[in-house]
């Protein structure tokens, strides 16, 4: 007999680590998602019982693939009254032994790579792959992008549908498409863990959930450097997460207690990034966590190596080139060359209308106004920006800024 605390434990560990190992495995060889996920759950509620009977076994996935696989078996047996579940009982049935993410190797790969397709709605990817890769419900997807659960619901019903309907491939796509297929992946990933960053509150799991679907993806793309940036940038700022807010207020990167940082988080981030960087071929999340190792390093705001963001922006621009990274940029500029050049960029970034209502735009001028001791210039922006900041944490910061003046 195993304690069952020490049960629960080996299950949700199983349950983080082998979740989307099982589902992929159960889709690729059904193509039933639904069934896949009934008989993954059933396979983890029954190891609750088993395991503390006759212990944890040396292979935790192996053997809840192969419990799942058995669930699918008796279901399919029941229910085959079709030629199409016919033939998913042969498929379960001519291969019977155990499966492991050893002998299958690319399976969660393809998942991916299905649940990002770019024939599903971005929502739609996003709550697939939240889904099906890292076991969250529909409740918990639902909460986390506050949406109503009957609504994520039907997105994911939907989602689903389309697969089987457009014939959306189950596989890695080739060569070819993969560059573009990588991109709408890792996009997807990023904002999993946004969604979580940018909480004020419980956004933690949600931003874990990202880093660790991202390390997943290295494990399993070893040689796409896109991959490590990402991860690494998620790592490195994910590091800054115990110093974004205090006493619900935004605290700003120049303000913040560089010491409460987690020094563990930053070597592991540049550790990846220093490894994506090896393959000299780099893309937008390279050079966004070469940004964010630019403050890691920086022992102090004040040594800060604006010139070397500065010139990272300007490479980004050319990669991604957006108005919110033209926002970064002019930013950095003025702390690299001086803050009218920097005024200058925000000001043609306001004449392009191509960032109104973003309150980010107006909280940026009013700062660079500020340390250039334009005072009452400062405290119209700093109002812009507090009628379109969305968060408490934001409004407070700003009003505080406001109040400073």
């Amino acid at each position: 007999m195993t304690a069952p605390e020490a049960v629960r434990a080996a299950v949700d560990a199983a349950y983080r680590d082998e979740w989307g190992q099982v589902v992929a495995t159960l889709i690729g060889l059904t193509g039933d998602w639904d069934l896949a996920e009934d008989c993954a759950q059933d396979a983890f509620a029954a190891a609750l019982a088993t395991w503390e009977r006759d212990g944890v076994p040396a292979r935790p996935g192996a053997w809840l693939t192969t419990t799942a696989r058995h669930r699918a078996t008796d279901r399919l047996r029941r229910d085959a009254t079709g030629a199409a579940k016919l033939r998913q009982l042969a498929v379960l049935e001519r291969n019977p032994g155990e499966s492991s993410a050893e002998e299958i190797p690319d399976e969660r790969l393809r998942l991916i790579f299905t649940c990002c397709h770019p024939a599903l709605p971005f929502p739609a990817r996003v709550a697939l792959t939240l889904r099906t890769l890292a076991g969250l419900s529909t409740g918990e997807i639902a909460k986390a992008f506050l949406t109503a659960e009957p609504t994520m619901a039907q997105r994911l019903v939907r989602a689903k549908r389309k697969i089987v309907e457009a014939g959306i491939p189950y596989r890695v796509p080739p060569a070819e498409l993969l560059p573009r297929r990588v991109a709408a992946v890792l996009a997807v990933l990023y904002l999993i863990f946004n969604a979580g960053y940018d909480e004020e509150d419980g956004g933690r799991a949600l931003a874990a959930e990202g880093i660790h679907l991202a390390r997943t993806l290295v494990r399993l793309m070893p040689d796409e450097p896109e991959a490590r940036g990402l991860l690494a940038l998620m790592l490195l700022l994910e590091a800054r997460r115990a110093q974004r807010t205090e006493g619900g207020v935004l605290v700003t990167l120049e303000d913040q207690d560089r010491s409460r940082w987690d020094r563990a988080l930053i070597a592991e981030g540049l550790a990846t990034l220093d490894q994506a960087l090896a393959v000299r071929r780099s893309g937008p999340y390279q050079v966004q966590a070469a940004i964010a190792a630019c403050h890691a390093t920086a022992p102090d705001a004040a040594t800060t190596d604006w010139p070397q963001i500065a010139a990272l922006y300007a490479k980004l621009m050319r990669l991604a080139p957006s108005p919110v990274v033209a926002l970064n940029r002019a930013v950095a500029v003025a702390m690299a060359e001086g803050i009218p050049a920097g005024l200058a960029l925000v000001d043609d970034l306001d004449a392009s209308g191509e960032l109104d209502g973003y309150y980010l735009l107006p909280a940026t001028r009013a700062d660079l106004l500020r340390r250039d001791g334009r005072l009452a210039e400062a405290a119209t922006a700093y109002e812009e920006a507090l009628r379109l900041a969305p968060t408490d944490a934001e409004r407070r910061y700003l009003a505080g800024r406001l109040s400073g003046l």
